[in-house]
């Protein structure tokens, strides 16, 4: 029996890894910086839960609706592109087969061989061969849009819960830099991890995440504290 191909790639978990990425980012950054700018007006723990919470609600209803509407709309293209290629074949094999030999030989092989690979392909399943190499539609980046809203629900509530805890653990009147600090660590990790899964540099993704976390939560306190002594 033939060992399995146990090789794996980035692009086998691209789909769902952006959506969990972004959606946890979205949560610790969005709770945190809403927890951070109500802080700094300083109101009592309960608003500062409320709010908190309400965010955590709201911002993961929304990655969940917006990302099944948008893979959604991938989803449907995919599979209109699908419904076109099938009516193509059936209305046009020997043209499609042409095409698919074409191809073939504009990737580096010999007529006789272009040939062969795309009668054998055909035989084997046209559809997909046209699929893959006319249209670059593949399995592993197909689109899912209920793994997409789930992940990306889930990866903001989850993300979000962590200054929540925060907010509950730690003393009222160090909220305004215990938020931040929690935040900004996990949003290094997070940065670092999602970059080493996407193989890249783990240094620049936690990077460029703290940059901008930092930056959006200083911009909230900004806010909450001009509003909260003039209020």
């Amino acid at each position: 029996m033939r060992a399995r191909h146990g090789e794996t790639h980035a692009v086998d978990r691209i789909g769902w890894l952006r959506a969990a990425v972004l959606g946890a980012n979205d949560g610790i950054l969005s709770v945190s910086s809403i927890i951070v700018g109500v802080a700094a007006a300083r109101p009592g723990v309960a608003a500062i839960l409320l709010a908190g919470l309400a965010g955590l609600v709201a911002g993961a209803m929304s990655m969940a609706a917006g990302e099944f509407v948008s893979v959604s709309s991938q989803a449907d293209a995919e599979d209109a592109d699908r419904a076109k290629e099938a009516a193509e074949l059936a209305n046009n094999p020997d043209g499609e087969h042409r095409e698919l030999v074409a191809i073939y030989r504009a990737r580096g092989l010999d007529e006789a061989l272009a040939e062969q690979v795309a009668t054998q392909l055909s035989a084997h399943d046209a559809l997909t061969a046209h699929l893959r190499d006319e249209l670059g539609l593949t399995e592993a980046a197909a689109a899912r849009p209920v793994q997409a809203a789930l992940a990306s629900a889930g990866s903001f509530f989850a993300g979000g819960a962590a200054p929540m805890l925060t907010v509950l653990l730690a003393p009222a009147v160090t909220l305004v830099w215990s938020v931040p600090a929690v935040a900004l660590l996990l949003l290094a990790v997070l940065g670092a991890i999602g970059a080493r899964a996407g193989s890249a540099s783990a240094a620049r993704g936690a990077l460029r995440v703290t940059f901008w976390g930092a930056l959006a939560m200083l911009v909230t306190y900004v806010i909450g504290d001009l509003v909260g002594t003039t209020l």
